[in-house]
């Protein structure tokens, strides 16, 4: 069965760093691309970071570059996803999703694009 389940999430101050897992299920990271998405309450989803099938192509949107870097253990079926420098904006619910295919989206605009499992997310809360 494929799945997708995330976890690490939680209340931090801002500064402060966090370190995301998204365990899988069902497939190999070594054919498909993987990443994050996150969504605050009341607002649109915004695209985070991926790691392609190969594990060397990897993009960062503009609200996560520099602070955020995504990695993988293929061995354990792991993704991860660390946050640093936690600013309040960045609370939101954390999703952890599959692309059908092995290369990341050339393009934020293509985010969503062939995006077809994701995990129900887990909470990261950014507050003083």
């Amino acid at each position: 069965q494929l799945q997708l389940v995330e976890s690490g999430g939680g209340l931090v101050h801002p500064g402060t760093s966090l370190r995301l897992s998204c365990t899988i299920s069902g497939f190999s990271l070594d054919a498909y691309a993987v990443g994050w998405f996150r969504q605050a309450p009341g607002k649109a989803r915004e695209e985070v970071s991926c790691i392609s099938g190969s594990g060397k192509s990897i993009n960062y949107p503009e609200s996560a570059k520099g602070r955020f870097t995504i990695s993988r253990d293929t061995a354990k079926n792991i993704v991860f996803l660390q946050m640093n420098a936690l600013r309040p904006e960045d609370t939101a619910d954390y999703h952890c999703a599959r692309w059908d295919v092995s290369i990341c989206p050339l393009d934020t605009s293509d985010w969503y694009v062939g995006m077809d499992y994701w995990g129900k997310g887990t909470p990261v809360t950014v507050s003083s």
